[in-house]
């Protein structure tokens, strides 16, 4: 990971990004001038106070909005370029999206939310029978399949939403508070499976977090102050 923003082969680029938005007479710059490169394999935390542009950045890179200006490149596709399906496209193979309120629908099995991804994509049922079921045994929910959100303890909610997030192979995940809304002991279950996501299935991370406890899980720490990164002190690598 760099801030400078190099030339080096990165998964994720990113260039000169600003975002800017207009209230009234008032112009209100949350993102600017913003470089970064991201490695496959990266697991980054974003932290600021309220408002510093931290989940902008997270729909920014994933495609859920657009810059004022600049580039974000991503497996060498510049996705500032696309619109409309394609960005959609781009989207559903590529990012997997995991939220502090888990974003399950109700009336759906853990099975059925998980599969939501796999319907966009020309996969047959067998076909998406046996990732979804990858993927919740990734996650340890192999026997939770036909369960409803409301059967599920908060913990297991955020392991289903993070087995729908993996269960198309995405290039990287985008963690908006993936522990905000749990205790201690269940947040720290759903820091352990990011981490294995990383270390053992070679996922590329990057999580916007308020708690020190699970930044400091990510290989680097980047503080975003009035719309500026500024890379914090590292936590240590994994062996």
């Amino acid at each position: 990971m760099r801030i400078g923003g190099g030339d080096g082969d990165g998964l994720i680029k990113v260039r000169n990004l600003d975002k800017k938005y207009v209230r009234g007479s008032e112009e209100i710059h949350v993102l600017q001038g913003l470089n970064l490169d991201v490695d496959k394999g990266d697991f980054l935390a974003f932290m600021g106070p309220s408002g510093s542009g931290k989940t902008t950045l997270l729909n920014l890179l994933g495609g859920l909005d657009v810059p004022s200006a600049g580039s974000i490149t991503v497996a060498g596709d510049e996705i500032t370029r696309l619109s409309g399906g394609k960005l959609t496209a781009w989207r559903a193979r590529h990012v997997g999206f995991v939220f502090q309120m888990y974003n399950l629908i109700p009336v759906l099995t853990a099975f059925r939310n998980v599969e939501l991804p796999l319907l966009l994509t020309g996969l047959g049922k067998a076909e998406r029978r046996k990732h979804v079921e990858t993927a919740l045994g990734v996650v340890g929910l192999g026997d939770r399949q036909q369960h409803y959100p409301r059967q599920l303890s908060g913990g297991q909610q955020q392991r289903v939403a993070i087995a729908r997030a993996i269960v198309a192979d995405a290039t990287f995940l985008l963690c908006d508070e993936p522990t905000g809304d749990l205790d201690r002991r269940s947040a720290d279950e759903i820091l352990n499976l990011i981490d294995l996501l990383v270390r053992d299935h070679g996922k590329t991370v990057l999580m916007v977090t308020h708690d020190p406890r699970a930044a400091e899980r990510a290989q680097q720490v980047l503080h975003l102050e009035k719309g500026v990164l500024v890379e914090g002190a590292p936590s240590a690598l994994r062996a």
